[in-house]
């Protein structure tokens, strides 16, 4: 029987060292021998990049909070048809920068949005694909984000903004902690790197049967 699919998703908010983090274990896994595809959202495919362009960009200046959700939505939905569900389905480790939570804490807590029907439509848009593990790292948002200059309109949303997406990010966890693994980003990379590869070896090396994967990529009745 072939190795199933892992999937591992990296969240918190900006600045807090998440690509890092993801170069880290993907650097970890490569003796394995297994396929792992590094990927992110929004961006990580031919639409998703035409979609990121326009919720990144601070020209696009003031965007309703509900076209936004429905923009990354859509990124959402062709990022798991194009690169993550056809990865899983060849056995691979697919490590990812940002998923669902990101949504959840951004446009719903964040724009203040009802976080359950914003969850609804990320749900629905991913066929509620949950991922084996969440890495969130978490550190005060005034010790990351803001200590960056050039800043796209999300780094840009301001103190309060921030403060009510890492609340959110910390709620999700504690609502399922067995799929999360929670880590003070304040820790060195170093530090990061081993507990999460160590998290993530176990995962793979629990054997070869349905995975959280697979057995939650659909809507529940």
């Amino acid at each position: 029987m072939s190795a199933r699919g892992v999937f591992v998703v990296f969240e918190g908010g900006d600045g807090v060292g998440k690509s890092t983090q993801v170069e880290q274990l993907c650097t970890a896994l490569a003796p394995t021998g297994r396929e792992v595809v590094r990927t992110f959202e929004p961006g990580d495919s031919v639409l998703g990049a035409k979609i990121r362009r326009l919720v990144l960009d601070p020209e696009t200046g003031d965007l309703a909070p509900r076209a936004e959700a429905l923009l990354y939505a859509a990124d959402k939905a062709q990022h798991l048809h194009a690169v993550v569900r056809p990865a899983l389905a060849r056995g691979a480790v697919v490590v990812c920068d940002r998923y669902v939570d990101s949504m959840l804490a951004y446009q719903g807590a964040g724009r203040v949005l009802a976080e359950a029907e914003v969850e609804q439509v990320a749900r629905w848009a991913t066929e509620d694909l949950r991922p084996d593990l969440t890495v969130l790292l978490d550190v005060d948002p005034r010790r990351a984000v803001h200590t960056k200059v050039a800043k796209d309109r999300l780094e840009a949303a301001g103190e309060t903004f921030h403060a009510r997406a890492r609340a959110s990010f910390l709620a999700l966890a504690a609502r399922e902690p067995a799929r999360y693994l929670v880590l003070d980003a304040r820790r060195t990379v170093e530090d990061l790197a081993a507990v999460v590869s160590a998290r993530v070896r176990a995962l793979l090396e629990d054997g070869t049967g349905p995975g959280l994967s697979e057995v939650s990529g659909r809507l529940a009745p």
